[in-house]
């Protein structure tokens, strides 16, 4: 799948990039995981901990798919808010998931203290604000339903919101605690992390062709070789759809500008996040560097061509929309790209398990909180595997029924 497109950020935050080598012999283990990303590094994380004999591979070098152009806005509340999930799922369901999402955030936090490349966590509070008048009530009704569960947020007014920003908007809400990360630091943090426990990590190794056995799989490399595992996660991102597509996923394009170094952020209420109920919407946050990044204006085409056609003309226009509201802070884009989003049409991240694909697990974390939703299906997937179940699996399983 051609993922993304543009010239990328992050991989000139890290100098000294590990390098992995390809396999070159037969090999067996107890889990193999597809994917050398965030969510692949995420789930070897949880499983080398349970004291599994994992093994990671990726057709390209580490980190170097969807990794690449994550933007890592660290967040619960998602795209689909949590009045659509409680429509969706039920109250109860849908305050659960975002419970689920506050502790892996803080999981998150936790593991980037304990890397020896350390991913820049911020702890950063968001503003998400009413794009529309129209819009207003809609945020009062998610504001009510987030105080009832005691989640930290307050509810800014035009004149409060005047008050912190340089823009004005007709309400907000004020999310305390969300975060911002490195997501590329992150993934080859964390793999050199788990190395270190004896997962072994093989890079530019494709897997295409399995056979299913009795007690596992066996999966074979283009270049001839197999891996015998008793369990497979398929942690590809978007590419997960390359092995079982699933009517609930849905792929759109996304475009992104990272700017150059920023001198004074005084404007910027403590360099919050921030986004917008608009759909598609533009969101921004700044980073260890003093850049903004800032993205959005999805399109809904699933073709590389097309998406990357409209590269430079969403590139000048996520400009202005940045410029509307913060006309005091001169940007200039340095860095820029289109790539693939992966999204649900009902909301939730899904782990796939599919009776055509016995010891199969399809971990996939779509939606705008990617990074979030890996930590907690990570974690569902090791009980999963060493005790062979977890209370929040039903959750998030494709099958999960929608009440509405």
């Amino acid at each position: 799948m051609n993922l993304q497109s543009g010239k990328f950020y992050w991989p000139t935050t890290l100098e000294n990039t590990p390098v992995y080598e390809s396999l070159k012999e037969n090999i067996e283990c107890d889990v193999l995981i597809v994917g050398g990303g965030s969510s692949g590094a995420q789930c070897a994380h949880y499983l080398s901990e349970a004291g599994l004999d994992v093994v990671i591979v990726d057709k390209r070098k580490v980190g170097q798919g969807s990794t690449y152009c994550n933007t890592a806005l660290i967040q619960y509340l998602g795209e689909k808010t949590f009045t659509q999930l409680s429509n969706s799922f039920g109250e109860k369901n849908a305050a659960h998931h975002l419970k689920l999402c506050e502790e892996g955030m803080n999981e998150i936090e936790k593991v980037c203290y304990s890397l020896d490349i350390q991913p820049d966590f911020q702890r950063r509070d968001s503003l998400y604000y009413a794009s529309y008048q129209e819009d207003v009530e809609k945020l009062e009704k998610e504001y009510s339903l987030l105080k009832k569960h005691g989640f930290q947020v307050e509810f800014f007014t035009e004149e409060e919101i005047s008050k912190h920003y340089p823009f004005s908007k007709h309400a907000a809400i004020y999310f305390r605690n969300d975060a911002e990360l490195n997501p590329y630091k992150f993934t080859i943090g964390l793999l050199e992390k788990v190395k270190s426990k004896g997962v072994r990590i093989y890079e530019e190794t494709e897997v295409k062709g399995r056979g299913i056995e009795k007690d596992g799989v066996v999966m074979f490399t283009t270049n001839g070789y197999s891996i015998k595992a008793q369990h497979v996660i398929v942690a590809a991102g978007y590419e997960c759809l390359d092995f079982k597509k699933d009517k609930n996923a849905v792929i759109v394009s996304s475009y992104a500008v990272v700017t150059t170094p920023i001198d004074d952020f005084s404007s910027w209420y403590k360099r919050s996040l921030i986004w917008e109920t608009a759909r598609p919407y533009i969101y921004m946050r700044t980073t260890a560097d003093n850049r903004v990044i800032i993205g959005g204006l999805d399109e809904n085409t699933k073709y590389p061509q097309q998406r990357d056609s409209m590269l430079t003309s969403k590139k000048d226009k996520i400009i202005d929309e940045f410029n509307k509201l913060f006309p005091d802070i001169s940007v200039e884009p340095e860095f820029y790209l289109s790539a693939f989003y992966g999204g649900t049409h009902d909301g939730l991240p899904m782990i796939g398990i599919y009776k055509e694909l016995p010891h199969f697990y399809l971990l996939m974390g779509y939606g705008d909180n990617g990074t979030v939703y890996n930590m907690v299906l990570a974690k569902i997937l090791r009980d999963v595997i060493t005790k062979g179940t977890h209370p929040d699996l039903k959750l998030y399983l494709q099958t999960r029924p929608i009440i509405n």
